[in-house]
């Protein structure tokens, strides 16, 4: 409403084509809540109408134009005052003149190109929205309706186990070895750990899942780290030849896929961070950064299968190569 308005206002409404049918997704805002908005994916073409309402009948309402935005931008928290936008269209639905009673409007934005999924993070935020406005002389009339977009990949062919040593000269040499470097969101983590030297006392160990989120360039460099999940492998002391076998499940929590420099703005990496506390309180940490990615609904069964195969061929090379490993070890040992 407009205090400058001369006794005539309107109220306008956004409403899609295929509001009814459309899959709708949970998105977390700024402050924390979960609403839930229209789903759209990249290409997909974002049509509906505008319903412009007089709020008093009886009077005229005089405008400069009429439009309709579609907008994708990213916003850094700490430079509030200034929108990266990426994405910008536009759609006049009429010129100057005025309204009589109020109207309907169509409008179609065809295969809009959509790269970026929508974030909402510690530092930013990337959003997608339609705003429509009625353009007047003193003030605007808007109304803006947000949207939420995933980003789709394949299975990637090159997916190849991860390997890593954590180790203290002469008091502990742990191997972990994880099944593949890429996961989707609802993926499972399978891997093993083998203690092929144990002359400290470790009395708990855990797996922690930590996104970290990095906003700005050069000098103006900022990095959050949040501990999305912890995965306890092992409470008690381990002994030498020990093999601890780990089961994570993604699906349980909040996630989205690994976002790499997005419009040389921000990054959001997600790492496996191992974990040894020995009885002395003193912490051992090695980290390995995983790639997430978001796969459709609707996968092809040879691409699962190939997952199992993969699955299936991991534990049973890697229970083999890691007798070959500790036993050369232990001959060194000797």
């Amino acid at each position: 409403m407009s205090f400058f308005s001369f006794g005539q206002s309107a109220e306008i409404d956004v409403v899609l084509t295929d509001a009814e049918t459309r899959k709708k997704a949970e998105h977390k805002t700024e402050d924390g809540k979960k609403d839930k908005y229209f789903l759209f994916y990249d290409g997909e073409t974002v049509s509906g109408k505008i319903n412009v309402t007089l709020k008093n009948p009886r009077k005229r309402l005089e405008h400069q134009g009429i439009k309709i935005e579609f907008v994708g931008q990213i916003e850094l928290y700490y430079d509030r005052g200034n929108h990266h936008e990426f994405v910008s269209l536009v759609k006049d639905l009429a010129r100057p003149g005025e309204l009589t009673q109020s109207q309907t409007f169509d409008f179609e934005f065809t295969h809009v190109e959509k790269p970026y999924e929508t974030y909402t993070g510690q530092n930013v935020k990337l959003r997608y929205f339609l705003r429509a406005t009625v353009s007047r002389r003193l003030n605007d009339i808007s109304k803006e309706m947000d949207i939420v977009v995933h980003t789709l990949s394949t299975y990637p062919e090159l997916n190849s186990s991860i390997k890593m040593e954590v180790g203290i000269e002469d008091c502990l040499h742990i191997e972990f070895e994880y099944n593949k470097s890429k996961y989707h969101l609802k993926d499972v983590i399978v891997g093993k750990i083998y203690f092929l030297l144990v002359r400290i006392k470790i009395k708990h160990m855990e797996i922690d899942i930590i996104k970290r989120e990095t906003t700005g360039t050069g000098p103006s460099v900022y990095h959050e780290n949040d501990t999305i999940a912890k995965y306890e492998i092992m409470d008690g002391a381990p002994v030498r030849g020990e093999s601890i076998p780990i089961r994570l499940f993604l699906a349980g929590y909040e996630m989205t896929p690994t976002m790499r420099d997005i419009n040389k703005k921000f990054s959001v990496r997600y790492y496996l961070n191992l974990v040894l506390i020995d009885e002395e309180e003193r912490r051992y940490f090695k980290q390995q950064e995983i790639t997430l990615w978001r796969k459709g609904d609707v996968v092809r069964k040879s691409m699962s299968s190939q997952a199992t195969i993969g699955a299936q061929r991991f534990e049973g090379s890697a229970s083999s190569e890691s007798a070959l490993e500790k036993e050369e070890l232990r001959e060194d040992c000797r």
